[in-house]
């Protein structure tokens, strides 16, 4: 990769890629072949993290080891993750666990490694400000200027949280994303989860185990009508194929919206084999064990409400859909399982006024997953991970991040640096 020279003000990158999460990092991982390309991603962050506050004891990927950062387009690539294993001295005991899905701490660890030796990753640079001048972008941090041809936005996700609970974050109420990062006891607390997808399971699960210390009481709260199973089966797994992608991107709007809700829970479901464990978990200490403390799950039940009492504690109100009645739960601690939204950054406010969005305030991404502006013809802004309403259901999902990345160079490059049109799948779309 070639190192670029920031102080030289005539320096431009070819591209420019804002934050260094999954998906920008297997898009500069694969452009690491392109030595003609001047690339650079920033990172506020010091070092590559994903997640950190969700690195939960157990806690395992839900997609198989090859859908990786390179190797569903480049297999020979440096970056890949049989290459990790081969140069961390583990790929026979690797191979003699029989697994394909893996840890999320080892898949962590496998990104980290490929952040560390990619030379096109600057961290401890947090981008402020995104402008367009003399026909280039212009990025700004606290310390240096930047110029760039072309933009890949990929700073991710922010983490969503009910209205009813943001005027009550705090010490004993907050998102499950910071839960790993806090110094937690719950010892004779009574802990509220809410949010019934795998992330639920997993704080569920390691808090019924004591990870922070016996809590008194656990209640699990689900809007689902029960603890659903993600649907990983063959067929289903066909939803994450490029060919799918290309029929999805045909279909009206309208008809997009109705279909990723469907296949909530191809993507969004808990892993079967962790729900197995879970109710083993729960068999064992109602028929086989004493003295546990006390555990309800409660799905079918929406957070209609939130409130803290004089006492100190706080009062949800629950919406019963099965029966039709309003409930009151009580709880100590709040962590709410809530997944993640897309936002507008910041730092894309002196442009905003160019974005040509949609309705709803979402990016209108091509196929190539180039955003809809008013800017030149050849001076594009890509977007990893917002393209759910456009490109589908596979979108958030690791499943096809090498794909999406070959599919970002090809149109960068303007030719076909990787190939990326596969034969068609098993299923006639």
């Amino acid at each position: 990769m070639k190192l670029v020279n920031y102080q030289e003000a005539s320096e431009v990158l070819d591209l420019a890629g804002l934050g260094s999460g999954p998906f920008n990092l297997s898009l500069a991982a694969l452009l690491d072949s392109q030595p003609d390309l001047n690339v650079r991603f920033f990172e506020k962050k010091p070092s590559f993290g994903w997640h950190p506050g969700l690195m939960l004891p157990g806690a395992h990927m839900q997609t198989s080891c090859l859908k990786d950062l390179v190797t569903a387009v480049q297999p020979t690539s440096r970056w890949s993750f049989l290459s990790f294993l081969v140069e961390k001295g583990r790929f026979y005991s690797f191979l003699s666990t029989e697994k394909m899905v893996i840890s999320r701490n080892e898949f962590v660890a496998y990104m980290s490694w490929v952040a560390e030796n990619l030379q096109s990753l600057q961290f401890d640079a947090e981008v402020r400000e995104v402008n367009f001048e003399d026909n280039h972008f212009t990025l700004r941090s606290d310390k240096e200027t930047f110029r760039a041809k072309n933009l890949c936005l990929g700073t991710g996700k922010v983490p969503f949280v009910p209205e009813c609970s943001r005027n009550l974050l705090g010490q004993n109420c907050f998102h499950a994303s910071e839960l790993m990062t806090r110094n937690l006891d719950f010892r004779g607390k009574r802990v509220a989860i809410i949010g019934g997808g795998q992330t639920g399971a997993e704080v569920f699960l390691n808090t019924l185990r004591e990870q922070w210390g016996k809590a008194e009481d656990i209640q699990w709260v689900s809007r689902r009508a029960s603890f659903e199973p993600l649907d990983e089966s063959p067929f289903t797994n066909e939803y994450f194929t490029p060919d799918y992608v290309s029929r999805f991107l045909a279909l009206p709007k309208d008809r997009k919206a109705t279909i990723v809700q469907y296949q909530k829970l191809a993507s969004d479901g808990i892993t079967p084999a962790y729900l197995l464990e879970l109710y083993r978990e729960l068999y064992d200490r109602t028929y086989l064990t004493e003295a546990q403390c006390n555990w309800h799950l409660l799905p079918d039940r929406t957070l209609t409400g939130l409130s803290q009492s004089t006492a100190g504690f706080h009062e949800l109100q629950l919406a019963n859909a099965l029966s039709g009645e309003d409930e009151i739960l009580c709880a100590d601690i709040i962590i709410l399982c809530t997944g993640f939204e897309n936002r507008l950054p910041q730092y894309l406010e002196p442009i905003q006024s160019r974005l040509n969005l949609d309705e709803q305030n979402r990016f209108q991404l091509s196929s190539s997953f180039r955003m809809d502006w008013d800017g030149p013809e050849d001076r594009r802004v890509y977007a990893v991970n917002a393209g759910l309403h456009s490109h589908g259901i596979a979108e958030p999902q690791l499943s096809l991040a090498a794909w999406r990345s070959a599919t970002i160079i090809n149109d960068l490059a303007d030719r076909e640096v990787f190939s990326i049109h596969q034969p068609g799948s098993l299923i006639n779309w």
